[in-house]
């Protein structure tokens, strides 16, 4: 009961004094709210369980060629039965490849995600069906069924969850054709990897997973590999078989794997691949946190150690009429436990909207991130923090000796403590630049890059340029029809009001992976080979007469397609002006023959005959934001070509006219899927945004780092001008000026800075060096960024200090003196 009376007591001591309560309040809701909240989300990306059966002996196999330039060339289907005859530490491989599907026959139809995968997939991925069957190895072969397993996302959202579709027949079109499928079972949540898709289909769906590109193409490769360790089998003894075997393999086929390619092969269990992406980011955002939360921290010390020591003369008031120190303890600790429990309170209303937030952020690194809510087993963890951080508080503070006279505490008791309290206070404070001037570097080292990015444009107008999404369609279409309706839609798109230009290709700059990683080994008259040994790679780009002139890109050299270039007739090409110049230097390109020398050519319907070069173009490296030299070789679409996007060119508004393209286009071909319309600009934009997100999420972090060490400096320059009152009227006195005392506190802000900037960038240098060590293209700070950093840092701390400087200015020599 004495307690609870305690407790009344603080409250209505502290609201006396509601702006510190806040601050406190505030400073720790900031520190346990973002720690929290980005518990809660390494919680469930990086440390909560796969749904996958014994997660611990599921692996992932990544095929590399450094010498390419290429981390996961993934693996062919020869490479894959080389592998798996034989293994002792694996018990069974399972496939699977990414690929777009059309499916025609559950509603509208429209272009999904999708994966091809063989019988023993899923028996490796230990998942189970949460309505009908997963496909076995029944299900392998070119005379089996069609069957289709939807995932539980897909068959949620986008099914509303039906039985009734098990057994539901479906049409899936792709590029190599079309097949019927039956749906066959719903799988259980789990995370969708290496790609999120919305079905999972055995390999007859697809016919180019049935053509020799895919039975006796080694060089063509589009297939992830999962493995499951035998029972008593090691990590380390599976990379051992398995490199070992990769060796062999290499060995056996030198004209495949030249040595300058450096291929590879590594091991890794599928948790740690899942998150290999996340797991950086995440814990790097982490240390942020908990950087933030030792700001707060200090900085709740140094406020409450300040109000203790200004309450000393009350504290010895209070002794010398009787109260003992558990009596003067108990308060100290109900004061401490209501500011503290406030505190955890705005923490977890913080925290909630955070867990979205940094959700929606993780997200962007990380499949397992969508639909995050706070984790409240961590409510507990803010609870006893707070509970430890009241009684840590509660015992800081020197209590008034019961034998020192009472004239002596009142008298002397408010600068008895002031040098040891103002050491303490200081050391928080540094403490705080320090950690502020950490965040605040790394923020702008974000800041830096995403300006970089956003200042880089590419050489056209890309806010014109509408992309759409219009898949092939082959069911009851011969090849020539599918080029037909391709004609039909660029005729007729083009004459719509408002519309200046008209083309298609295959890949949608900066949006479509899959077919901007698409490159090729070739040859060209005139030219030698790349390091005298190795044909030249190039991207292969498939577009229709009018591309260039859609996109606003000059034809700097010779002409651009025309509709005369089609099968039958005379092949060629135009090439990138670094691949004209790195080939022919102070040459003309024009009418060279280029001829396509890659062994997957003969598996995917490419002639290696001679083309002759036609044209040259400005580089359009259209799959980073910061382009590089591009060497790409331009195909017309009617010449052994692909299509499946088509692009608009308007001096309006763009979108305005995506309705009237998608009636356009249904009126050619009702079942034809018109999907997501966007343009060159917004693509680009939501590429950026990981980018955007990072400088958002990590300034944010230093912003509020910075507020509160600026808080910081001014209670401690607040504190020390108090306790120095007396010495600045004696001062005043001999005739020391105002500016004298101003330019004295001010130089005492500026010391505690310079301190915590000196020790931040050595900590920083350290850290930055430690970083680079484990990721290779970190982007670490440079002198300019430290410059920079520690000019915002310093002058926060004259900020900081100038309202106590002004204080300090303004006492009154003769009211100093009296008051001692």
């Amino acid at each position: 009961m004495s307690f609870f009376h305690d407790l009344k007591i603080a409250v209505r001591s502290l609201w006396r004094v509601r702006a510190l309560w806040i601050t406190v309040a505030l400073t720790l809701a900031l520190g346990i709210g973002a720690n929290a909240a980005l518990f809660s989300v390494i919680r469930a990306v990086l440390l909560r369980p796969l749904a996958n059966r014994d997660e611990d002996r599921l692996l992932y196999l990544r095929q590399s060629a450094p010498g390419l330039g290429v981390m996961n060339t993934t693996f062919s289907v020869p490479e894959i039965d080389d592998f798996g005859k034989g293994l002792k530490t694996i018990t069974d491989l399972g496939t699977f490849s990414s690929i777009d599907f059309t499916i025609v026959g559950l509603g509208t139809p429209r272009e999904i995600p999708a994966g091809v995968v063989d019988g023993h997939y899923f028996e490796v991925m230990g998942l189970r069906p949460v309505l009908g069957r997963l496909l076995t190895s029944s299900d392998d072969g070119p005379n089996a069924a069609g069957a289709i397993v939807l995932t539980y996302r897909f068959w949620n959202a986008a099914l509303h969850s039906d039985p009734g579709v098990i057994g539901k027949s479906v049409r899936l079109e792709s590029i190599a054709g079309a097949r019927q499928a039956t749906i066959v079972g719903v799988l259980e949540p789990s995370v969708p990897y290496p790609v999120a898709t919305e079905i999972i289909s055995n390999v007859v769906t697809s016919p180019h997973h049935l053509s020799a590109t895919m039975v006796a193409g080694r060089e063509h490769r589009m297939t992830e590999v999962f493995a499951r360790l035998a029972p008593g089998s090691t990590l380390e003894a599976a990379r051992s078989e398995l490199s070992t075997r990769h060796a062999a393999i290499l060995a056996a086929h030198p004209e495949v794997y030249k040595s300058t390619d450096h291929y590879r092969i590594d091991v890794t269990r599928m948790h740690d691949q899942i998150n290999s992406r996340a797991n950086t980011v995440l814990w790097v955002l982490f240390a942020a946190s908990g950087l933030l939360f030792v700001i707060a921290c200090s900085n709740v010390a140094n406020l409450v150690l300040a109000r203790t020591v200004r309450r000393e003369s009350e504290l010895a008031v209070r002794s010398a009429l009787g109260a003992n120190a558990a009596a003067l303890r108990r308060s100290l600790l109900a004061e401490s436990l209501v500011l503290c429990g406030s505190g955890v309170i705005a923490a977890l209303i913080l925290a909630w909207p955070m867990v979205a937030v940094l959700g929606r952020y993780a997200a962007r690194f990380s499949v397992r991130a969508e639909g995050l809510k706070l984790d409240f087993s961590l409510v507990w963890f803010g609870v006893a923090l707070a509970l430890t951080a009241a009684v840590f508080l509660a015992l800081i503070p020197r209590l008034p000796s019961g034998s020192a006279p009472l004239a002596s505490a009142l008298t002397i008791g408010g600068t008895r403590m002031t040098g040891s309290s103002n050491r303490r206070l200081r050391i928080f404070a540094i403490m705080q630049i320090t950690a502020s001037f950490l965040l605040l570097t790394g923020a702008a080292v974000l800041m830096r890059t995403l300006y970089v990015l956003e200042k880089t444009q590419p050489p056209f107008d890309t806010a014109r340029v509408l992309a759409v999404n219009l898949p092939v369609m082959s069911y009851g279409r011969t090849p020539e029809q599918v080029q037909d309706f391709y004609h039909e839609v660029q005729r007729k798109v083009s004459a719509l009001p408002g519309v200046a230009h008209v083309s298609t290709g295959f890949s949608v700059p900066w949006r479509d992976d899959q077919g901007l990683d698409i490159s090729f080994a070739f040859a060209a008259q005139g030219a030698m080979r790349k390091n005298a040994l190795d044909d030249w790679r190039a991207k292969f780009r498939s577009v229709s007469p009018g591309y260039f002139e859609t996109l606003g890109l000059p034809i700097l050299e010779g002409r651009d397609f025309r509709d005369s270039d089609k099968n039958g007739s005379e092949r060629v090409v135009i090439v990138s002006q670094s691949l004209a110049q790195t080939l022919f230097p102070g040459q003309d390109a024009v009418n060279r023959d280029l001829r396509w020398t890659d062994g997957v050519m003969k598996f995917i319907g490419i002639s290696l005959e001679p083309r002759r070069i036609i044209g040259v173009v400005p580089d359009l490296d259209d799959a980073n934001i910061i382009p590089s030299p591009a060497m790409t070789v331009y195909q017309p679409t009617d010449q052994e070509g692909w299509q499946g996007r088509l692009f608009v060119r308007s001096e309006q508004d763009p979108y305005t006219l995506a309705p009237a393209i998608t009636r356009t286009i249904r009126e050619i071909s009702a079942e034809q899927p018109v999907e997501r319309p966007s343009t060159l600009k917004d693509i680009r934009a939501e590429v950026l945004t990981p980018d955007r997100l990072n400088a958002v999420v990590f300034g944010g972090f230093a912003a509020v780092a910075l507020l509160i060490s600026v808080v910081g400096v001014a209670g401690v320059l607040a504190f020390s001008v108090s306790g120095r009152t007396r010495e600045f009227g004696i001062r005043m006195a001999l005739g020391a000026q105002p500016r004298n005392i101003l330019n004295d506190v001010l130089l005492q802000g500026l010391t505690i800075a310079g301190i915590g900037v000196g020790a931040g960038v050595v900590f920083g240098i350290v850290f930055a060096r430690g970083v680079s060590r484990y990721v290779a293209d970190a982007h670490l700070p440079g002198v300019l960024t430290f410059v920079a950093s520690a000019f915002v840092i310093l002058a926060a701390a004259v900020i900081a200090s100038a309202v106590p400087a002004a204080r300090a200015a303004r006492v009154n020599a003769v009211e100093a003196l009296r008051s001692e």
